[in-house]
C-alpha cells in the first residue's frame, strides 16, 4: 500500500481543469422539480468526465473519456445520447494526479483516508478509482412520470444491483459541509464496470486493490435553470433540504 501524495496535489489551470461545473441543485430534486433542463450534449461541452441523472430521475449517468453512459431500472449500461435531458449533473475536464494505492478496503473508511489524505474537508475535489472490487453495490432510481413525486418519496423506488470481484472504473466528488444543498455534502460517486456487467450510483464497495487519483478544483462554475418556470416560482422555504439529501443518497436498502 503506498504512501499518498495527496497534500502536494494543487488545481491545474490549464484547459480549465481547475473548474467544477454543476448544472442544477440536489436541492431543487428535493421538491420534485425533475424536468431535464439541459441536456448530455451541452454538459459535454464543458467537460469530459461526470455525473448524473436524467429527466424524471431516469437512471444514473456516468461520464469517463468523454463518453455517457446510463444505468436504469433494468442495470443494462446504455450510451447516452446527445439530446438526453438531464435536471442535475456535475462535470469536469479530466487531470486527475495519482494519489495512491489501496487494498481490502471498504467504502467508508476508504473515502475517509481520501479526505485525510487531502487535508481538504473545505475543497471541492474529484477522486476516480481504478481496480478491482471484491464487492460493489450499486442502484438506478426508477424514472418518475411527471407530476414529479418529492426526492423523499422515490427513495425507495430503486433497483439495487450486487457485483463481486469485478474490475471497473468509480467517479466521485467529495463537496465541502457548506455546500450541502447545492450538492450532497461529503462523496456523491457513480461506478461502471470494464465490462459494463454492472453500473450506477455507489451505495457501498470493497476495494480488493486499485489505484486513486484525486483533482483538485479551486472554481465552482454553478448553472442554474432560470428559464424553467417551476424553478423560478418554487418556495425552497417549506423543504426539509439537508434530511432529504442525505437519506435519498445513502443506502436506504439496508
Amino acid at each position: 500500500m503506498s504512501a499518498s501524495i495527496a497534500k502536494n496535489i494543487e488545481p491545474i489551470t490549464e484547459h480549465r481543469a481547475n473548474v467544477l461545473y454543476q448544472h442544477g441543485t440536489l436541492a431543487l430534486l428535493v421538491p420534485g422539480l425533475l424536468e431535464g433542463t439541459t441536456t448530455m450534449g451541452e454538459l459535454l461541452a464543458q467537460g469530459d468526465t461526470g455525473i448524473g441523472t436524467g429527466e424524471g430521475l431516469d437512471g444514473e449517468i456516468i461520464v469517463l473519456d468523454g463518453k455517457a453512459w446510463r444505468v436504469g431500472r433494468t442495470g443494462v449500461v446504455e450510451p447516452v445520447p446527445d439530446d438526453f435531458t438531464m435536471p442535475f449533473a456535475t462535470m469536469h475536464r479530466a487531470a486527475f494526479q495519482y494519489q495512491c494505492e489501496r487494498a481490502d478496503i471498504g467504502l467508508e473508511e476508504l473515502n475517509r483516508r481520501i479526505v485525510e489524505a487531502n487535508g481538504r474537508a473545505n475543497t471541492f475535489f474529484a477522486v476516480i478509482v481504478r481496480g478491482t472490487f471484491s464487492f460493489m453495490k450499486t442502484r438506478a432510481v426508477i424514472k418518475q412520470q411527471a407530476p414529479y413525486p418529492t426526492l423523499e418519496e422515490v427513495a425507495d423506488r430503486q433497483a439495487i444491483f450486487l457485483g463481486q470481484d469485478v474490475r471497473g472504473t468509480m467517479l466521485g466528488y467529495f463537496s465541502p459541509v457548506m455546500f450541502h444543498g447545492a450538492a450532497v455534502a461529503g462523496f456523491h460517486e457513480h461506478f461502471l464496470a470494464d465490462d459494463h456487467s454492472i453500473g450506477g450510483h455507489v451505495l457501498d464497495a470493497v476495494l480488493e486493490r486499485g489505484e486513486i487519483h484525486t483533482q483538485v478544483f479551486d472554481t465552482l462554475v454553478q448553472h442554474l435553470p432560470v428559464d424553467n418556470p417551476e424553478y423560478r416560482n418554487h418556495d425552497f422555504t417549506r423543504d426539509n433540504i439537508a434530511d432529504a439529501i442525505t437519506k435519498a443518497e445513502g443506502d436506504t436498502a439496508k
